[in-house]
């Protein structure tokens, strides 16, 4: 891992590259707590957008659902993803906010830590595409950063931003609790479920947790020994801290209307 690629990787690649699996705000909990509301059965067609390192992906399959598609962005975690689950599933290169897959085809849609990554157009647009793909009544399942309180003045939410793309290096935009439900709302959806955790993604005993004690050390480890990976994550803290009590993780479930 050279200096370089360290330096200026994008935080979620950063992370991952030092052996991180779990890359979402409110931690493994949240994801299964996002999972046990859309309530997937053996009849649902699921997909999701944006799978990564598959982490959730496997919690899903899990499920047994009657079928599972991930629309990956990056070619290389896609080739990852189909060695990873075989012929059980369908990997597909492509954007979440242009599929190419068949209107009202699932039942289960869902995306963590993806959307906080667009403007708001972007979002809009994966918002949109999510509710062209479900059936109605179908369930879309949404796992992103978020900010408090709802009324946080604009300078703050600025000063965030700017703070978080200097040391994430992608332009995060993290929404309120009240800003995520209006924008699925303007999407066409129903908010049903809705549930928080803290932002403590690079807190020890959150890492521990999400990543068990073993794989919790390798990534130790892999900090320690790459100097330009440590400052990345020190930054990285350093920022966390400071906007503690505006950053939280949050969870939304809404059914298409």
């Amino acid at each position: 891992m050279a200096h370089q690629s360290m330096a200026d990787r994008p935080a979620h690649e950063l992370l991952s590259a030092l052996g991180k699996r779990s890359l979402r705000p409110g931690g493994k909990q949240l994801t299964l707590d996002l999972l046990t509301a859309l309530a997937i059965t053996d009849t649902d067609d699921v997909v999701e957008f944006a799978p990564g390192t598959g982490y959730t992906a496997q919690y899903t399959l899990d499920r047994n659902p009657q079928s599972y598609t991930a629309v990956e962005l990056d070619r290389d975690a896609a080739a990852a993803l189909r060695q990873q689950f075989g012929d059980g599933c369908e990997i597909r290169v492509g954007n979440a906010g242009n599929t190419d897959l068949a209107a009202q085809s699932a039942d289960v849609v869902y995306g963590e830590a993806m959307l906080t990554l667009q403007p708001d157009d972007g979002k809009a647009e994966i918002l949109a595409e999510a509710a062209r793909l479900l059936r109605p009544g179908g369930r879309y399942g949404i796992h992103e950063l978020g900010l408090v309180p709802d009324d946080i003045p604009e300078e703050t939410k600025t000063a965030i931003y700017d703070d978080l793309a200097e040391v994430t290096r992608v332009n995060s935009r993290p929404l309120t609790e009240s800003e995520w439900i209006d924008r699925l709302e303007a999407a066409g959806f129903d908010v049903t479920w809705i549930d928080s955790a803290p932002m403590a993604l690079l807190s020890p005993r959150r890492v521990i947790a999400d990543e068990g004690l073993l794989r919790t050390l390798k990534f130790g480890y892999n900090v320690l020994t790459t100097p330009a990976a440590r400052r990345r994550l020190s930054a990285m803290r350093s920022v966390l801290a400071k906007y503690d009590e505006q950053l939280t993780a949050v969870a939304v479930v809404a059914e298409k209307q």
